[in-house]
């Protein structure tokens, strides 16, 4: 099995499933164009992710790492009429051009764009209220992803489901003496989870355009219920 093939095989199921329309490539054009890193989400795990949006019945979206604000369109597309999103980048000039790819889709009233470290972020967002969330997704730097979760936690209620992305890393979660901070990050990141009083939770491996890694996803309970 090569990359070559998984891509291949994203190509098939895209063309047949996955119409992207003239918003989601313009955000891609876009995106590229202002030299941001090639790090979205594919289409297949973008629509994975509206229809996650649309079968919790998503009103309130948390993520946390916008990049060119493409996953953040798909998400929207799965809330609920009425619902909102707030998303989390801490580059300015890459929260511009995700702004500037939301309005552009229709999406900028149901979008907020929100700069700044994520972890000044959510704590001015739980000050003012913010939440619960019905759904988070957590892409972003990967060291911290522990405070990440700990925080989709606090925002959410029970009920809220929280999707991870990155967790696999080509197999390097493997390695418990790796100095990589993204994979320590991850490994952190599993010990949270798989020991949370108020989390249950998997993880499932993906190949595809991005390669081989995976999603994790928790889904948060009452205190003490873990199934």
């Amino acid at each position: 099995m090569s990359e070559a093939l998984w891509t291949n095989i994203d190509t098939y199921i895209e063309e047949r499933l996955i119409p992207q329309d003239d918003a989601l490539l313009a955000a891609i054009t876009a995106s590229r164009a202002a030299g941001l890193p090639p790090i979205a989400v594919s289409a297949a795990h973008g629509r994975f992710l509206q229809l996650i949006a649309r079968v919790v019945g998503a009103r309130r979206i948390l993520e946390v790492g916008t990049l060119g604000g493409y996953s953040a369109i798909w998400l929207a597309r799965g809330l609920v009429p009425g619902g909102s999103l707030v998303t989390l980048e801490i580059d300015p000039d890459h929260a511009e051009v995700a702004r500037s790819n939301i309005a552009r889709a229709g999406l900028a009233a149901s979008v907020t764009v929100r700069t700044g470290p994520a972890l000044e972020s959510l704590p001015a967002l739980a000050a003012a209220g913010g939440g619960p969330f019905d759904l988070a997704f957590i892409d972003a730097d990967k060291a911290n992803n522990p405070n990440y979760v700990e925080w989709a936690v606090r925002l959410g209620r029970t009920g809220t489901l929280i999707v991870v992305d990155n967790v696999v890393r080509e197999g390097a979660i493997l390695d418990p003496s790796s100095r990589d901070d993204a994979v320590r990050g991850t490994r952190r990141t599993y010990e949270l989870v798989g020991s949370h009083p108020r989390l249950v939770a998997t993880a499932i491996q993906t190949v595809g355009t991005k390669g081989h890694d995976g999603f994790l996803m928790a889904l948060v309970t009452d205190s003490g219920v873990r199934r």
